[in-house]
């Protein structure tokens, strides 16, 4: 959708409000299937296996793009939705829709009991206590043995079924389709219900002495939101479990949260899609870029971050925009400067 604004000498100037809802899932569709139609089984399961953490990123973009607050703590909601699918599969229930509805409560409620308390604070001292959130996820899935397995992990999960009487999810591409399914639908219905909260959400991040002043709950709101992105991570959670088969305590810690928000940083706070983006690339640094260097992904990936930071200011999804604002300052300071006739009169 654009418009256009008039400047003080009565010139119009096109006013880019964001593009069309269905853009960014779509080239993400065409992408992917372009990939699902690739005989290739080895690019099929590396990308299944990547779907999760672009999820997780997806959940953490709607924490601290939408409602302003940076955070790590998303791994919570997000071992909470894999554990319950693990324990769940291991105990004979392998239905993948009981699977993610149960995943997706338990990754509401442990980021609503989470939100409660963190909700409260902001900046900088949310961001510590979310780090915190997330050391003691990974600490506690090391401890509880009976849930979790202890630091051995749990492995030889039975694969997911999508009705009952089918057959296991287990071949590269039906596994890659059902985790590209469920994530675009996942992210989309959230872009949805962001879309249409889109204008309060602006005023309570950028503005929140206002909207309390104005008689908004700027808490029950932040909490809201905090709870509905844990059933979004919770969801990323149970697809771990349906693209990996195992789970340790290591994935539900430090280092991956830091990857989720390393993704967001690249893609762009404020764009689902982007922050999905984001976690491809990073794990495309990591896995493949890094792989001819053993034990060098930790600075390829701080090289990123870094520039990241400097070089795309908004991450990816500001690049349109960028673009677009210096070709119409071309265009306007062409227009504004005189023929050389007239700066050199004879």
């Amino acid at each position: 959708m654009s418009a256009d604004v008039r400047t003080p000498t009565g010139q119009a100037v096109p006013l880019v409000r964001g593009g069309p809802l269905w853009a960014a899932p779509g080239l993400t569709v065409l992408v992917l299937g372009a990939v699902a139609v690739s005989p290739d089984a080895y690019l099929h399961a590396a990308v299944a296996r990547m779907v999760p953490l672009a999820l997780l990123a997806v959940s953490v973009a709607v924490v601290t793009g939408h409602a302003g607050l940076p955070t790590l703590g998303q791994v919570a909601p997000y071992a909470a939705g894999a554990y319950t699918t693990a324990r769940l599969a291991l105990a004979g229930v392998t239905l993948a829709p009981a699977h993610l509805l149960a995943a997706a409560v338990a990754g509401a409620a442990t980021a609503g009991l989470l939100g409660a308390v963190l909700v409260r604070y902001r900046g900088t001292v949310f961001l510590m206590l979310s780090l915190a959130v997330a050391e003691l996820t990974a600490i506690t899935a090391g401890q509880w043995r009976a849930v979790s397995g202890g630091t051995d992990g749990l492995a030889g999960i039975p694969a997911a079924r999508l009705l009952p009487g089918m057959p296991p999810l287990v071949a590269d591409r039906p596994v890659l389709l059902y985790a590209v399914t469920v994530a675009l639908a996942t992210a989309t219905a959230a872009m949805l219900l962001l879309r249409r909260h889109r204008m309060l959400l602006t005023g309570v991040r950028d503005n929140e002495d206002r909207a309390r002043a104005s008689g908004h709950p700027v808490n029950a709101y932040l909490l809201a939101v905090h709870t509905g992105a844990g059933a979004v991570a919770g969801v990323a959670g149970a697809l771990l479990i349906h693209t990996h088969w195992w789970i340790t305590p290591a994935d539900v810690g430090f280092g991956t949260a830091a990857l989720a928000l390393l993704a967001v940083v690249i893609g762009g706070s404020r764009s689902l899609p982007g922050a999905a983006v984001g976690a491809l690339i990073v794990l495309g640094v990591r896995d493949v870029v890094a792989a001819p260097w053993p034990g060098h992904a930790p600075l390829l990936l701080g090289g990123l971050f870094v520039a990241a930071v400097y070089l795309l200011p908004g991450g990816l999804t500001a690049i349109p925009t960028r673009v677009t604002t210096a070709a119409r300052r071309a265009r306007q300071g062409a227009r504004l400067t005189p023929p050389a006739a007239e700066r050199n009169p004879t």
